[in-house]
């Protein structure tokens, strides 16, 4: 593949999270790309060993009061933050998006890509909900927040006409895609380090619960649930702005441990009977993470889950079973109906599902796909030139005969 330059653009740089991790694979697929981030917090990038040696571009927003903790604050200025770079000189860019990376300005001679989580959910179909868990439903500021997203709605569709391909991490983020703005999208599915997690076949009586205590993630139903059962053991890894709610909601049963490092994240969730997942997710690393270990999955059934888990009555291809609402009451049917599983679920089966979805696979399908886009805009590119020089000798020869023509005329 004949590539001068790429340029890989992500929003912010703050935590080394899912979306941080396409970001290093894409780095291992193109080693020589330049990095632009709208924020990097400095401590996270000396951390983070695949930038080292890179060139990294921030943006003004970088230089602003508190943009290291609160850059979230400063969401109507990165529209134009992103159209502050001057990517003129890479012949691909890649963005990895999830709010406004994929609105950098490229022109004519530039292949754009864009590799999306997920639309900005809280300016699109999740605009209500997010506007109740921040306390924004009324009153001045809730007119200044609705007509903020308004403005960033019009300027997100407007964007999508310069990427030349979208690629989604879930066919339900390709439906999002096609439901926002009008296009269609491969599925490249993210990396999981399946490699760091190995199997283990030998299971403890207890349900693991490892997430973000935030309000979409939805732990409080699951502890509310296990509160109702206690004659079952849950334990609960994560902390987050909703720990105080959590440890209140939890009854005797419930060990809440906070965060905790790989090693011993790891160590729970090989020996858990079962991981629990009750977030609607665009994709959902840790119940991937989890079956990589040998251990099945109880999962809201929408979302990513839905491709990521797999709830058939087929035991050779079963890894978890799906609730159908975010209730406590769906998330106790979903246990009790795990525990009849008649043959249970094989940490075997577990094990080769989650191996779908390695970063090996998804170095080898991003690199493919980007090849072949690749040859197709050159082919496109040679192929204009070739009607274009064929058009310009028919207009001239055209002209020429219409002159003959016209002398010809009497006057």
């Amino acid at each position: 593949m004949n590539i001068r330059k790429v340029a890989i653009v992500h929003e912010w740089f703050a935590v080394v999270a899912g979306a941080e991790q396409v970001v290093r694979q894409m780095l291992d697929v193109f080693p020589q790309a330049d990095v632009f981030f709208i924020v990097a917090k400095p401590d996270t990038v000396e951390r983070a060993e695949f930038l080292r040696g890179r060139k990294v571009t921030t943006s003004f927003i970088q230089k602003l009061p508190g943009s290291g903790d609160s850059y979230r604050r400063y969401l109507p200025l990165m529209p134009m933050a992103v159209e502050q770079w001057d990517l003129s000189e890479y012949d691909i860019v890649i963005s990895s998006a999830h709010a406004v990376s994929k609105g950098v300005l490229t022109g004519p001679d530039q292949l754009h890509i864009s590799y999306v989580h997920s639309p900005m959910r809280y300016a699109w179909d999740l605009q209500h909900q997010y506007l109740r868990e921040s306390g924004l439903t009324k009153g001045l500021k809730s007119m200044l927040a609705r007509w903020m997203l308004h403005k960033l709605r019009i300027w997100d569709y407007r964007t999508a006409a310069g990427v030349d391909h979208f690629v989604a991490n879930s066919r339900f983020i390709s439906r999002r895609i096609k439901k926002v703005y009008g296009r269609d999208a491969i599925v490249i599915y993210p990396p999981v380090d399946v490699s760091t997690f190995e199997i283990c076949t030998a299971k403890d009586d207890f349900y693991l619960v490892a997430s973000r205590l935030v309000p979409y993630k939805r732990v409080d139903l699951v502890v509310e649930a296990f509160s109702a059962m206690s004659d079952k053991r849950l334990v609960v890894i994560g902390d987050g702005p909703e720990m105080s709610k959590i440890k209140k909601l939890a009854g005797s049963n419930i060990e809440i441990l906070g965060y905790q490092q790989l090693p011993e994240l790891k160590r729970y969730m090989q020996s858990a009977r079962a991981f629990v997942f009750a977030a609607e997710e665009d994709f959902g690393i840790a119940p991937v993470e989890a079956q990589a270990c040998g251990t099945p999955v109880i999962a809201y059934g929408k979302g990513g889950s839905r491709e990521t888990v797999v709830d058939t009555s087929d035991e050779r291809r079963r890894t978890g079973i799906w609730f159908g609402e975010q209730t406590i009451d769906s998330i106790i049917d979903a246990v009790i109906r795990f525990e009849q599983l008649p043959g249970g679920i094989s940490p075997a089966v577990c094990r080769a599902h989650a191996e779908k979805f390695s970063a090996a696979r998804f170095r080898d399908e991003l690199r493919s796909y980007v090849d072949a886009c690749w040859a197709q805009f050159n082919a496109s590119r040679d192929l204009e030139s070739i009607v274009g020089a064929r058009a310009v000798r028919a207009f001239y020869y055209e002209s020429d005969s219409r002159v003959g023509e016209m002398a010809l005329e009497p006057r």
